[in-house]
C-alpha cells in the first residue's frame, strides 16, 4: 500500500521513470567503462586523476561569484556560469567531496562539460570550503542538507528556474542522495533528476574502510586538511572551538568524534554517521537517479550500494564498474560521444540516442568516463521529463 501511494504522489509515474532508467542502462552499456591501460587499479586511477596534467585548460575560466545564505549567519560561496537567457536552459548544481571545493578539478571539468551541452552550472562549495571559513563560525558535516535544500529553492523561488539537477561527487554525492530521500514524495518539480559519483552512502562503513594501511595516504590527507581548516576556525572564531587536543587527532573518525560530531550536537561519531549517511533514506528517492561507483573505490566501500533500498528502488539507476577508483574512471581513450546503439529496435532510445547525438555530437569524450555519463544523463531526462 505505501509503495502505491509513493508511485502516485510522486513527480513523474513509476513506470515512466523505470523505463527511462532500463532505456539509459543499455545506452551506457553500449559505452561502457574501459579503464586506461596503465592505470587500471584503484589506487592508480585515484591518484591519477588527481596529478592528471587538465587543470591548466581551465584557468581562464572566470564565473560569477555568488553568495547563498542558507540559515542564520551562514553563506555560501558559489562560481556561476549563465547561458543567454538562463531561465531558458536547464540548470546543473555540484557539489565537491570532503575538503574539496568549487575549483577542485573535476568540479571545474563537470562545469566545463555541462556548459557545452548547454546547461547553466552552479558549483557550490560546502560550508566554510573554497576559504570561505569567515561566512561562519558553523562548519560542515557529510548529512548537512539544510544549505542544500536552501540553493535550489533559492534557484527556483529568486531565479525562476524550473529545470534543476543536482549532481555530487563523493560526500557531495552522499548529500544529494540525503536530500532527494528527505525530499521523498515532495521533491520540487522543478528538481528533474540527480546524479551521484563515488558517493559515500554509509559513512560509517567508509570511516572503517579508510583506516586500511593502503589508504594512509588518503586519510593522512584529509585529517591535515580538516585540522589546517579547524585551525582557521579557530582564528576567526577563538571562542566557539577548543583546538587544544587537536594535534592528538590521527584519523577521521577521531576528527568527527571530537568535533564535527560535537557541533552539531551528535552523541559522537557512530551517532553522526549513521544520521548523515544517505543509505537510512535512500529507498525513499523519487527522483530519476544516476549512481556510479567502482568496485575497487579504495575507501568508500562497494558493500553498501548492494543494499536493498538502492536495488529495489526502481527510481535509481546504479551503474557499477569493476574498475575506476574513487572520483577518477580514466578510461582507456576518448571517444565519440556518438557511439553504437545497443539495440536500435527500441524506438524510445533511439529518439534519445538522435537528441543526445544533436546536441553533443561535436564535442569528443574525453577519458574522465564518468563526468560524460553524468553529462550524458541530465540531457537525456532534460529531454524526456
Amino acid at each position: 500500500m505505501v509503495q502505491t501511494l509513493n508511485e502516485v504522489e510522486s513527480n513523474q509515474p513509476v513506470e515512466r521513470v523505470s523505463a527511462f532508467l532500463s532505456r539509459v542502462a543499455r545506452l551506457f552499456a553500449a559505452n561502457a567503462f574501459q579503464p586506461h591501460r596503465i592505470f587500471r587499479g584503484g589506487h592508480a586511477q585515484t591518484l591519477a586523476a588527481f596529478a592528471w596534467p587538465r587543470r591548466s585548460k581551465f584557468k581562464l575560466v572566470c564565473d560569477q561569484e555568488r553568495l547563498f545564505e542558507t540559515a542564520p549567519d551562514v553563506k555560501v560561496l558559489a562560481h556561476c556560469r549563465w547561458q543567454q537567457n538562463p531561465a531558458d536552459h536547464a540548470t546543473m548544481i555540484i557539489w565537491h567531496g570532503i575538503e574539496g571545493s568549487s575549483a577542485s578539478t573535476y568540479m571545474l571539468s563537470m562545469a566545463d562539460k555541462a556548459f557545452v551541452a548547454g546547461f547553466n552550472v552552479v558549483r557550490m562549495n560546502l560550508r566554510t570550503c573554497g576559504g570561505t571559513e569567515h561566512l561562519t563560525p558553523t562548519i560542515y558535516h557529510g548529512g548537512l542538507t539544510d544549505d542544500l535544500r536552501a540553493v535550489v529553492s533559492e534557484l527556483i523561488e529568486h531565479d525562476g528556474l524550473s529545470r534543476l539537477f543536482l549532481v555530487g561527487f563523493s560526500l557531495g554525492g552522499n548529500m544529494v542522495l540525503k536530500l532527494a530521500g528527505e525530499y521523498g514524495n515532495k521533491a520540487p518539480p522543478e528538481v528533474l533528476a540527480l546524479c551521484a559519483v563515488s558517493p559515500s552512502i554509509d559513512l560509517q562503513a567508509s570511516a572503517q574502510l579508510i583506516l586500511k594501511r593502503s589508504n594512509w595516504l588518503y586519510q593522512q590527507d584529509f585529517v591535515r586538511r580538516l585540522k589546517q581548516r579547524l585551525r582557521r576556525k579557530h582564528k576567526l572564531f577563538p571562542d566557539v572551538y577548543d583546538i587544544s587536543g587537536l594535534s592528538s587527532v590521527r584519523t577521521l573518525r577521531e576528527f568527527d568524534d571530537r568535533y564535527t560530531s560535537r557541533a552539531y550536537g551528535f552523541n559522537g561519531a557512530d551517532d553522526y554517521y549513521y544520521r548523515a549517511s544517505s543509505i537510512r533514506v535512500i529507498d525513499r528517492i523519487r527522483i530519476p537517479t544516476l549512481i556510479i561507483h567502482a568496485e575497487d573505490d579504495p575507501f568508500i566501500p562497494f558493500a553498501p550500494m548492494l543494499d536493498a533500498a538502492i536495488t529495489n528502488n526502481r527510481h535509481i539507476l546504479l551503474v557499477v564498474t569493476k574498475q575506476g577508483g574513487h572520483v577518477a574512471f580514466i578510461s582507456d581513450k576518448p571517444r565519440s560521444s556518438n557511439h553504437s546503439l545497443p539495440d536500435t529496435s527500441d524506438p524510445g532510445l533511439r529518439a534519445q540516442h538522435s537528441v543526445l547525438s544533436g546536441q553533443y555530437s561535436a564535442l569528443l569524450e574525453d577519458r574522465f568516463w564518468a563526468e560524460n555519463r553524468v553529462v550524458e544523463f541530465c540531457q537525456l531526462a532534460n529531454q524526456i521529463f
